[in-house]
């Protein structure tokens, strides 16, 4: 804990970051607030050039961390850039965008990584540059400045046991359950799956994983999945789908089969259709975290390394259990309606 105070910010700054991540389960809060010292100008970094990189622009999960990015950069006076590749599989388009960013003269790089080892080398350039690097999301396999990011393992667990809850709830101990994931081979969504398969084998032996499909990041891809699994296994009762877009896809086959009744489904993330898509019962409950934070305490920590004083080095703000028991909550509909800001490609 020592090492956060280490900072040329001013007190108010630290003590907002340390609150930032203690309200609503640890992931909402005051952080949609401007900072109560904004007004002393007292911010060394002021002026530092920091760009935000993300896994794809259209997605609205990224769209709220640019939201937070921008907003940190606006309170602090940090020159922001906003980018992201035009999909989550394009791990050679942030490549590039890394490289554009080195060829600008940034201080520093913020970056939600597609892969975890594919974008070492350019970080490497760009620290070797005296550049500062905090990854946020998805942890990468060499040295970095600082990391943001869920325990996705942890959050994996929470969806496997809110699904038996909901399972439980209809008087199913046993049964069919299908893993519907977005891209194979990226560290978030490896954790994340593995700890709702661990948690599901340990405290609900009677569900069994039936299949665990990959979409590509593609809801009509998720769509057409989930179709042809209930189409083929009248049987099933439990869905877990492990982001935004595979959520997305899995509502909408339960609602296109009309099985919001007999299969219980729990997604990741949040967006507008998720949103609709808890409040017309074809999803029972969201894991959700906080893209905004994300954005804005990713941005504050590379201005904190760029003046040379030191951030944590892993910062986990926790995920929410949100259903329609709280979902309607203030703080809580922070989280399922962020600020969302458009990124460049």
């Amino acid at each position: 804990m020592s090492r956060l105070f280490k900072t040329s910010f001013t007190l108010p700054v630290v003590i907002f970051i340390v609150l930032a991540t203690l309200i609503v389960g640890v992931v909402g809060g005051r952080i949609f607030a401007a900072p109560a010292s904004q007004a002393s100008g007292n911010v060394p970094a002021s002026g530092q050039k920091i760009d935000v990189i993300v896994k794809a622009t259209d997605s609205a999960f990224w769209q709220a961390m640019l939201a937070g990015a921008q907003a940190a950069g606006k309170d602090w006076g940090l020159q922001v850039g906003l980018f992201g590749a035009t999909s989550e599989t394009d791990v050679a388009d942030q490549v590039r965008l890394v490289e554009n960013s080195i060829s600008r003269g940034v201080n520093g790089i913020v970056i939600a990584a597609s892969s975890s080892q594919a974008l070492n080398s350019v970080i490497d350039r760009a620290r070797s540059q005296h550049i500062k690097v905090i990854t946020v999301d998805n942890p990468v396999t060499t040295t970095t400045d600082g990391f943001i990011g869920t325990d996705n393992v942890k959050a994996g667990a929470q969806a496997a046991d809110r699904l038996g809850e909901l399972l439980a709830q209809r008087g199913i101990k046993s049964g069919k359950v299908l893993l519907e994931s977005s891209v194979a081979g990226v560290q978030v969504l490896i954790d994340r799956d593995r700890g709702f398969q661990e948690e599901l084998a340990a405290h609900y032996p009677g569900l069994k994983i039936i299949d665990h499909l990959y979409n590509n990041n593609d809801a009509p891809t998720a769509l057409s999945q989930v179709n042809d699994v209930i189409t083929a296994n009248p049987d099933l009762v439990g869905i877990f789908a492990d982001n935004n877009v595979s959520g997305d896809g899995a509502a909408l086959a339960i609602q296109e089969n009309k099985a919001q009744s007999r299969i219980s489904l729990v997604a990741f993330d949040t967006d507008p259709q998720e949103v609709d898509a808890l409040k017309n019962g074809s999803l029972q409950a969201l894991v959700v975290q906080n893209p905004f934070f994300f954005g804005y305490q990713s941005v504050v920590e590379a201005a904190m390394s760029i003046q040379g004083r030191f951030p944590p080095a892993k910062l986990d703000p926790g995920a929410l259990l949100v259903d329609k028991n709280n979902m309607n909550d203030p703080a809580v509909q922070k989280l399922l309606n962020p600020p969302t800001a458009k990124g460049e490609n």
